[in-house]
C-alpha cells in the first residue's frame, strides 16, 4: 500500500452493493479515502462489485457465498471456485449455526470446507469469515483446512467466547469490529482482550443502523471512538493502529 493510497479510515466488511444506489455507494467510499472491503452474498454478484472496485484506490470486492443462503444457493460453489483465482478477496463466507439457518448446517459446512480448501489451494487469499453461534466449528475447519501460511483469516462480527478468541489469536486471526460489539460490558471486555494489532473496523452496513438509518463505510468513527475509550487512546491514534494493522494483513496489495 502506497502513501498516495492511505485510507482514512478503515470499513472491513460491508455490502456496498445493497445499498440504493450501488455505484454512488462505491465513489462516495473513494472520494472519503474509506478502504472498504465490499464482501457479497453470493458469487454471482461479484463482477459487478469488482467492475465497480476495479479501478479505485480503497474499495475491493470480495467474492462471497454467505452461510444464511447456502440453503437455496450451495449449487453456486462452483461458479464461486471459477472466480476465485480473480480475486484476492473471499467474503462473507462461513457459518451460521443461528435458530434460522441451523437446518442447512451440515451443506455449509460442507460448502465452507470447499472454500478452504480451494483457497488453500490458490495461496495468499484474504478471508471475512462469518462465524455466528458457530466459533469451535469454524476455527476447527480454519486449523483443517487453511493451513495459515496459505491464507489469512479476519473473524468479522465476532461472538466467540473468551477462550475461543485466544485460540483464534494463537491461530493468527485478525478480528474486524462494529459499533453493535461496543454496546455492552461483557463485549467490551472480549474487544479489549483482543491484540490491538489484530484489530481492524467495519460497519457491516447496511445490516447494522446508526440514528434509525443504515450505517455507511464513514460511521467506523464510532467503532474508533469506542476503541480509543477502550485503549486510553485518541481516535486518530488509534487510527493509525487500524491503518498499520491493514498494512500488515495486505502485504503486498
Amino acid at each position: 500500500m502506497t502513501d498516495a493510497s492511505r485510507p482514512r479510515s478503515v470499513d472491513f466488511h460491508c455490502h456496498l452493493d445493497l445499498y440504493p444506489d450501488h455505484e454512488k455507494a462505491v465513489a462516495q467510499r473513494e472520494r472519503e479515502c474509506i478502504f472498504t472491503l465490499a464482501v457479497t452474498t453470493t458469487p454471482r454478484a461479484w463482477p459487478r462489485n469488482h467492475e465497480l472496485a476495479k479501478d479505485t484506490r480503497h474499495v475491493r470486492a470480495a467474492l462471497g457465498l454467505h452461510p444464511q443462503l447456502i440453503a437455496d444457493h450451495a449449487h453456486e460453489l462452483s461458479l464461486w471456485k471459477e472466480l476465485l483465482p480473480r480475486t484476492r478477496y473471499v467474503g462473507e463466507v462461513g457459518l451460521d449455526a443461528g435458530p434460522r439457518f441451523y437446518k442447512s448446517l451440515d451443506k455449509q459446512k460442507s460448502v465452507f470446507e470447499e472454500i478452504l480448501k480451494a483457497c488453500a489451494t490458490e495461496r495468499d487469499k484474504i478471508l471475512s469469515i462469518h462465524s455466528v453461534r458457530a466459533t469451535k466449528a469454524v476455527l476447527d475447519m480454519i486449523e483443517s483446512n487453511l493451513p495459515p501460511k496459505h491464507g489469512r483469516v479476519v473473524l468479522h462480527w465476532f461472538t466467540g467466547t473468551p477462550s475461543e478468541a485466544r485460540r483464534a489469536i494463537d491461530m493468527g486471526c485478525y478480528f474486524s469490529i462494529n459499533a453493535s460489539m461496543l454496546t455492552s460490558e461483557k463485549r467490551v471486555q472480549l474487544v479489549r482482550s483482543l491484540p490491538a494489532d489484530r484489530v481492524l473496523t467495519e460497519t457491516d452496513g447496511p445490516f447494522t443502523e446508526q440514528v434509525d438509518r443504515p450505517e455507511r463505510p464513514s460511521n467506523v468513527d464510532a467503532v474508533l471512538a469506542g476503541l480509543a475509550k477502550i485503549y486510553g487512546k485518541s481516535s486518530s491514534e488509534v487510527m493509525h493502529g487500524i491503518e498499520n494493522n491493514l498494512k500488515a494483513l495486505l502485504s503486498d496489495d
